[in-house]
């Protein structure tokens, strides 16, 4: 299985990559998103370690059940070769009505097929009032028009 855009990657390339990865995550599909990963991709997410696409998908159930009305936005830092690196904010709000802004990075490793083999996240969050939200567009794919990262000082 194939997902292009294909390493190596170029400025385009990375960015098209990138906001694929945000629309995915932005779907809160855990069966959609784990199909961006090969069958033994290996991630650490903050301090916790997950192998394949079953314990993606297991990982971003629970995450997702937990982290509601959830809204992402990424931004290429950095790419080389079959590697990129994404800055990414998200805000969320806990079943309690709290709300919270996590903040992060990602390195990222590709395979031949343009499948994601490894990712790398350390995030940090802090909660934030629901005056403070940024990102109010409706659950979903960010619009195209809506600010990036850069644009939102973040």
């Amino acid at each position: 299985m194939s997902r292009p855009p294909l390493p190596p990657f170029t400025d385009e390339t990375a960015a098209q990559k990138a906001r694929m990865a945000e629309d995915a995550w932005n779907s809160r599909d855990p069966a959609r998103v784990a199909l961006a990963y090969t069958p033994d991709s290996r991630w650490r997410n903050r301090a916790e370690f997950v192998t394949g696409r079953a314990d993606i998908e297991a990982f971003l159930t629970r995450k997702w059940n937990r982290e509601l009305d959830y809204r992402l936005i990424k931004e290429v830092w950095a790419h080389a070769g079959n590697r990129i690196a994404v800055r990414f904010v998200y805000e969320y709000r806990d079943d309690s009505g709290n709300w919270f802004r996590a903040h992060g990075n990602e390195n990222w490793q590709f395979d031949e097929e343009g499948l994601m083999a490894f990712r790398h996240a350390s995030i940090n969050e802090h909660p934030i009032t629901a005056e403070e939200r940024l990102f109010h567009w409706p659950l979903g794919r960010r619009p195209d028009d809506h600010p990036g990262l850069t644009q939102l000082g973040l």
